[in-house]
């Protein structure tokens, strides 16, 4: 039986840019967050937008910046002037992982560290103790409405086991049925973007993810 309060974060990445916060509005009551999608045409094989962007959001939700990027650190300060509440950067992007959460912390907001599919959970078991939330990719990221790969699972249940308290965010594949696997697996916040902005009655599409 799952206890937890299932958060439901929508991907901005999904949304139409020309009428980004018209969008975000008509989301805003159902979500809990929202999720922003970084990207620096690098680290992914895409590329989004910057701080600039970020600061013309209105919203009263929290922003959680995911930095899909090289050298993350060189830009953390710029995404909390824009108004992040929670900036979670990649295991893979990081030589100073450590370094990196500390400074995100030190300018006083929420740090998270992201893991792709092919990473193991022991590339950031040294680190747990210093993050907010661990986000697990269930697709490898720069690019939405990509298939969930479901080896994720199994990361969240290693996770769930390893530090019963931590906060699992999942991201990628999120729909209907996948949400209901994640739940069950453990997870606490699903990150979903083409299943919620491509939806006609988008309330009921967060609420599905929920599972009720």
């Amino acid at each position: 039986m799952i206890h937890r309060q299932i958060q439901i974060a929508p991907s901005i990445l999904s949304a139409d840019f020309g009428r980004l916060n018209d969008d975000i509005a008509t989301v805003e009551p159902f979500a809990d967050m929202l999720h922003v999608d970084i990207m620096d045409g690098h680290f992914v094989p895409n590329l989004t937008f910057g701080a600039p962007i970020v600061r013309f959001i209105k919203t009263k939700l929290p922003l959680d910046c995911h930095l899909m990027m090289e050298n993350p650190e060189n830009f953390i300060e710029d995404f909390v002037k824009a108004g992040a509440a929670s900036i979670t950067v990649h295991q893979e992007a990081c030589v100073h992982l450590n370094r990196v959460l500390q400074k995100i912390k030190e300018l006083g907001i929420k740090a998270a560290v992201a893991i792709n599919p092919a990473t193991s959970i022991l590339e950031i078991e040294e680190v747990l103790d210093m993050v907010d939330m661990v986000l697990v990719m269930s697709v490898n990221p720069g690019f939405g409405g990509q298939k969930f790969i479901d080896a994720a699972l199994h990361k969240i249940r290693e996770l769930r086991a390893l530090k019963p308290s931590l906060l699992i965010q999942v991201d990628g594949g999120i729909n209907e049925e996948t949400a209901a696997l994640c739940r069950e697996a453990g997870a606490d916040i699903l990150v979903a973007g083409s299943y919620i902005f491509g939806a006609t009655d988008r309330a009921a599409a967060i609420q599905s993810l929920r599972g009720k």
